[in-house]
């Protein structure tokens, strides 16, 4: 059974911006607890604002809306990206540079997956075969 579950797992996440969706959901998580981390660590570059913890949010939203609603994908990465550059001023340098990093890795991920490809492997077999 486990291994029922598994195969139905990576079919999923094959249909979908998977790894781009989870680096832009951590980017989001790691900069809102940025902004919970001890006084001595937080840097006041708009910590106590209100865009210091909306910023984080709406890029940890589009990771989930990027996993689970791959057909508008592209418009979810566009927002995490410039919401991802935002962090830098407003949220402690993007959660210490990782999670506005983290962001703009998984924007990219997704903005350039392909849902109607094939994957790579099957690909280089059939050209292989054309060539010969």
């Amino acid at each position: 059974m486990p291994a029922a579950r598994q195969r139905g797992f990576r079919g999923w996440r094959r249909r979908r911006p998977f790894w781009g969706g989870l680096c832009v959901l951590l980017g989001g998580c790691e900069t809102l607890l940025s902004e919970r981390a001890n006084i001595s660590v937080v840097l006041h570059a708009g910590a106590e604002s209100l865009a210091g913890y909306l910023l984080p949010a709406v890029v940890a939203i589009c990771g989930l809306l990027i996993i689970f609603n791959p057909m508008h994908r592209l418009f979810y990465s566009v927002i995490s990206v410039l919401c991802s550059l935002g962090m830098w001023v407003t949220s402690n340098l993007g959660g210490f540079v990782v999670g506005m990093l983290l962001g703009l890795v998984g924007s990219s991920l997704a903005f350039g997956w392909l849902p109607d490809q094939e994957p790579r492997r099957r690909r280089r077999g059939k050209a292989g075969a054309a060539r010969a």
